[in-house]
């Protein structure tokens, strides 16, 4: 979506050009699923999929939205009447964005906006979070706040905690607003300390697929909210603030701690052993060896499949289609109950395996996937 196409219609719809155009792109999590509310590990890396907002200030508190991408005309709220739970549909992210600003005591007297996104919905790969990040920046650089990428991300996630509703962790929105080109983000979520680690697949003659279930997800259903408190009980029968403070190696111990509660210990072993697994990625990829990160990615998506029982049907078609052709690697992506998964493959075996996954769900009577490489790109900036 180019940024003077966004400009020329938001010209169209307001009457005057906007004050600039911005981008923030979905993400991809290489690894590191429900660690993030966890106080955990997680390494996403940016998509060259964005969403992509024209902006102008208003000064009579008023915020209008419109995009590109829902029918229907101009949106138009007081800023005085935003509160959490009020807005039901797609523009509760740009209001709820504008909301924790003010909350925060972030003066913004309104806006105009035309949104456009090429982030797909429902698919896990972060669509909120990058509507949420690419506004957070415009009025970031608008009225001139000054706050950091991370901050802009606490924000976010808290428009999407309260005001929509979402029981998300920190992970979308901080890679949305802080992936660098080339690179995956290792994000500690307790401290939000950052390390880009070179993610360079394609010198390395290799691909990572992404592949699209078009089964779609919702991070407000329930199903999510509940991993989440599952989460947090285990904490509190250990006695830990988090379960990221569960050392890999005194897992057996806590489990064992936990007894007969059936509902929480497989959550904990979940969490605690994707935790090992970031870690376990980011050493492999700092040593140069990016294809033994395969059979890592295989593990998570036994650990989300069976412990946090979260994949569906598609989404474990996908996996084994592509590890019975030849991939080195394959797991869900993203919160679960569908969106996507991804494959890492030798460059080679792309075409082949994508045929065979296509095959494979239709076959099964599944709605035909959406596959696509997975690219390391830029985090949100400025285009206009």
């Amino acid at each position: 979506m180019g940024a003077q196409q966004v400009a020329d219609r938001f010209a169209e719809l307001y009457g005057a050009p906007p004050e600039g155009v911005w981008a923030a792109p979905g993400r991809v999590n290489l690894i590191g699923e429900h660690t993030d509310y966890n106080d955990g590990f997680v390494m996403p890396f940016a998509l060259p999929h964005q969403a992509v907002a024209a902006v102008s200030r208003r000064t009579d508190g008023v915020l209008r939205l419109h995009s590109a991408d829902v029918e229907g005309g101009i949106t138009e709220l007081r800023l005085d009447d935003l509160a959490p739970g009020g807005d039901h549909d797609w523009t509760a992210y740009p209001a709820g964005v504008v909301w924790a600003l003010r909350e925060a005591g972030h003066e913004v007297t309104g806006a105009d906006v035309h949104l456009a996104s090429t982030v797909p919905t429902g698919a896990g790969l972060s669509s909120s979070a990058a509507l949420e990040v690419v506004i957070a920046l415009a009025l970031n650089d608008l009225y001139d706040l000054g706050l950091k990428g991370w901050r802009l991300a606490r924000l976010c996630q808290r428009a999407e905690n309260v005001y929509v509703g979402a029981p998300t962790g920190i992970m979308d929105q901080t890679a949305s607003a802080c992936c660098e080109a080339g690179h995956a983000l290792f994000l500690d979520t307790r401290d939000l300390s950052q390390r880009q680690i070179p993610f360079d697949l394609a010198a390395e003659g290799l691909r990572l697929l992404v592949v699209d279930t078009q089964v779609k997800h919702a991070h407000s259903g329930g199903e999510y909210g509940k991993r989440r408190a599952g989460c947090e009980k285990g904490a509190a029968l250990l006695g830990v603030d988090a379960l990221r403070d569960i050392p890999y190696d005194g897992l057996d111990a806590a489990l064992a701690r936990l007894g007969d509660e059936a509902d929480v210990v497989p959550l904990v072993r979940h969490v605690v052993t994707e935790n090992e697994r970031v870690e376990r990625t980011v050493a492999l990829l700092r040593a140069g060896d990016p294809r033994a990160i395969g059979p890592v990615l295989t593990e998570g998506h036994a650990s989300l499949r069976d412990d946090f029982r979260i994949s569906c049907p598609e989404l474990d078609l996908v996996v084994d289609t592509a590890l019975a052709g030849g991939a080195l690697g394959a797991r869900m992506t993203g919160g679960g109950f569908g969106g996507s998964a991804i494959v890492l493959a030798e460059a080679a075996d792309v075409d082949t395996l994508t045929k065979s996954v296509e095959e494979a769900f239709a076959a099964a009577g599944f709605t035909a996937p959406r596959v696509f490489e997975a690219v390391p790109s830029a985090g949100a900036r400025r285009l206009v």
